[in-house]
C-alpha cells in the first residue's frame, strides 16, 4: 500500500518560481544571489502557513547549488542539490527554537559555525520559531550574528517579530511575508485538485480559502480533510457543513428581511440558523462581514476588496444597489456593539434578536422619513 502524503508536503514548493503569493520576496532573493549581494543574516516573518520555512529551504538549496539555472533556480542535479533532496546535506542545518531554545543549544550551533564547509561555499543555518529562544540564548547568539565567518548564512523565521530583541533585528535583512491572497490560494487548490483528479467547484475552493484566512498550509489541510470525508467529488453543501460555515444564502435572506423592516421573518431566519447548530456569536460576525461586503460594493473603486467567487460577487452587487449607505453604517455599528457585549451577556439569544430588531427598525424609520419627505 502506497504511503499517503498530505498535500502540504506533497506539493511543497521546491523552487522560487513555485512559491505561492510571495513574488516580491522571491524576486529580491534571486537578485541577491545573482548579484552576489547576499546578507549574512535574514529574518523571515509573517503569519503561519505563508511560506517562511519553505522559502528559507529554497534559498539555502539555491545558494549551495553548483549549476544554477539562468532563472536563478537550483538545478536539482548537482551533488549539493541531490544531498539536500535526500535530507543529507552537510551544508544546511535546521534548528527548531521551540524545542532547542537554551544557551547550550546555541553554543553547540556556534561551535558548528566555526567549521568551514567541506564542499560548496556556504553553510546555511535555518532557525525556525526563533522568537522562542530564551533571553540568554539570544545574548549568546548575538556576537556570532554580528560577526559571522564568511561562509555562514543565518535564516531566522518567526511568526512573532515583536518578541525578538532589537539588537538581533538590527543585524538582519527583514522580509515580511504577506498573507496569501484568496485568488492565489484558490488557483493553487484548483491546480492540486486537477492533478489529484478531484472535482471541486470554484465556490468550494473559495470557501476553503476563506476559512484558511491567508494560510496556505491551513487551506491544504482543510482540502485534504474534505477529500478524506467526501472522496473525489466535493460538493458545496457538504463542504460548508463539514467546515461549520453558514451558507451565504442565510445572510442574503436575513438582509432582505431587515432592510424591509420585516422583524418576524428576521427572527425566524435566526431561529433556523440556531437549529442548524450555529452559535449566535458566529452569526453576528458573519452578518457584520456581509454588511461590510455590501459597503465595499457601493463604489466601483472598492469592489476589488471583495474576496468571493464571481457568482457571489454578482449577488452582492445586486443587493448593494438596493441598500442605503446609512443603513449599512447603522447595521455594522449595532452588530459591532453586540459582538463586544456577547461574551458577558446573560441572555445571548435575546441580545442578537434585539440587535436584529434595531437594524430592522432603523430601516423602517429611514423609509418613513423618505416617504414623509417626498410628500412634503
Amino acid at each position: 500500500m502506497e504511503q499517503y502524503i498530505v498535500s502540504a508536503r506533497k506539493y511543497r514548493p521546491a523552487t522560487f518560481e513555485t512559491v505561492v503569493g510571495q513574488h516580491s520576496i522571491t524576486s529580491t532573493l534571486k537578485n541577491a544571489i545573482k548579484n552576489n549581494h547576499l546578507a549574512q543574516a535574514f529574518l523571515f516573518t509573517g503569519t503561519r502557513g505563508v511560506g517562511k520555512t519553505t522559502t528559507a529551504r529554497i534559498l539555502a538549496k539555491t545558494i549551495n547549488c553548483f549549476n544554477r539555472t539562468k532563472n536563478i533556480e537550483a538545478c536539482d542535479e548537482c551533488d549539493s542539490c541531490k544531498s539536500f533532496n535526500e535530507g543529507q546535506s552537510l551544508n544546511i542545518f535546521e534548528l527548531d527554537a521551540a524545542s532547542n531554545n537554551s544557551v547550550d543549544d546555541i553554543r553547540n550551533l556556534i561551535d558548528q559555525v566555526r567549521m568551514a564547509p567541506q564542499i560548496g561555499t556556504h553553510k546555511v543555518y535555518i532557525i525556525d520559531e526563533v522568537h522562542m529562544l530564551s533571553a540568554n540564548a539570544f545574548n549568546a547568539f548575538l556576537k556570532t550574528l554580528e560577526e559571522p565567518p564568511p561562509h555562514a548564512i543565518f535564516i531566522l523565521a518567526t511568526t512573532e517579530k515583536h518578541k525578538i530583541i532589537p539588537t538581533i533585528l538590527s543585524r538582519c535583512q527583514i522580509f515580511d511575508f504577506s498573507r496569501i491572497r484568496l485568488k492565489d490560494m484558490v488557483d493553487h487548490l484548483a491546480e492540486i485538485a486537477k492533478k489529484e483528479g478531484i472535482s471541486a467547484e470554484e465556490q468550494v475552493l473559495h470557501i476553503i480559502a476563506e476559512k484558511a484566512d491567508g494560510s496556505l498550509r491551513d487551506a491544504l489541510s482543510m482540502f485534504d480533510q474534505q477529500v478524506s470525508f467526501l472522496g473525489k467529488e466535493l460538493s458545496f453543501d457538504e463542504v460548508i457543513k463539514n467546515l461549520n460555515i453558514l451558507d451565504y444564502d442565510y445572510y442574503f435572506k436575513m438582509n432582505e428581511a431587515l432592510k424591509a423592516g420585516d422583524i418576524p421573518s428576521g427572527l425566524n431566519i435566526f431561529n433556523e440558523i440556531l437549529l442548524k447548530g450555529f452559535e449566535g456569536h458566529q452569526f453576528i460576525n458573519g452578518m457584520a462581514a456581509h454588511l461590510r461586503n455590501l459597503m465595499v460594493c457601493k463604489a466601483p473603486e472598492t469592489i476589488n476588496l471583495l474576496e468571493v467567487s464571481e457568482n457571489v460577487k454578482k449577488r452582492y452587487q445586486v443587493q448593494a444597489a438596493e441598500i442605503d449607505h446609512q443603513y449599512l453604517l447603522d447595521g455594522i455599528d449595532i452588530l459591532t456593539q453586540a459582538d463586544f457585549r456577547y461574551k458577558t451577556s446573560q441572555n445571548k439569544r435575546l441580545l442578537v434578536e434585539l440587535s436584529l430588531m434595531q437594524i430592522a427598525s432603523f430601516s423602517l424609520d429611514g423609509a418613513e422619513k423618505k416617504k414623509s419627505g417626498s410628500i412634503a
